[in-house]
């Protein structure tokens, strides 16, 4: 089984939840601050669009008593980008582009990684037909795995490359300097949860 990876995820091990929530899955599940959730069963996946978004997510993960980083890379939990995988180093994780059914269409997606060594090189592929788990309502055609034309713009250039016009309930709206047209910025709010 694998979890979808799109914009930014915040991959979780499950049991790390299970032995660190005070009380368990229903407290971790309050916390959620939008509706991108889902799980494999041994992975979870909250997305999210901005790097702030994030930061303040894993904190909450830290505050619950999460291992977050070593030197070594990520620990319980991992940040994956859905075009470049995980940003620090992640043994216990898989990255990989896959196959969405017969579809001919393509989405990023994580699996845990079996433990032991490494036996050859590439990616541990657990099955050839890997279910996929996607948030609640997911449909790949309305999704950001189907969008050509996404864009990351890094933080340091966001002055120059967007304007700010207005926010809604769960996302900004940007006008996009280059191209002149909206763009729409996702963002976690308290309230937006599972």
């Amino acid at each position: 089984m694998a979890v979808l990876v799109e914009a930014l995820s915040v991959i979780i091990k499950r049991d790390a939840i299970d032995s660190n929530f005070r009380r368990g899955w229903d407290e971790f599940l309050s916390i959620i601050p939008n509706s991108t959730f889902c799980t494999d069963g041994s992975l979870v996946r909250v997305g999210f669009m901005t790097p702030d978004d994030v930061g303040r997510f894993i904190e909450t993960l830290e505050d619950n008593g999460l291992m977050i980083a070593t030197e070594k890379g990520w620990c319980d939990v991992a940040v994956v980008d859905q075009d470049t995988g995980p940003t620090l180093n992640a043994p216990w994780l898989q990255f990989a582009r896959m196959d969405l059914g017969k579809t001919g269409n393509k989405v990023s997606a994580c699996w845990l990684r079996p433990p032991g060594p490494n036996v050859g090189a590439g990616t541990y592929i657990p099955s050839l037909s890997a279910s996929l788990a996607t948030p609640e309502g997911w449909e790949y055609e309305s999704s950001l795995s189907s969008k050509l034309n996404r864009k990351f713009v890094a933080t340091e250039h966001l002055n120059a490359a967007i304007k700010l016009l207005r926010r809604e309930e769960d996302q900004d709206v940007y006008l996009d300097l280059a191209t002149g047209k909206e763009c729409f910025v996702a963002r976690a709010r308290p309230g937006n949860g599972h």
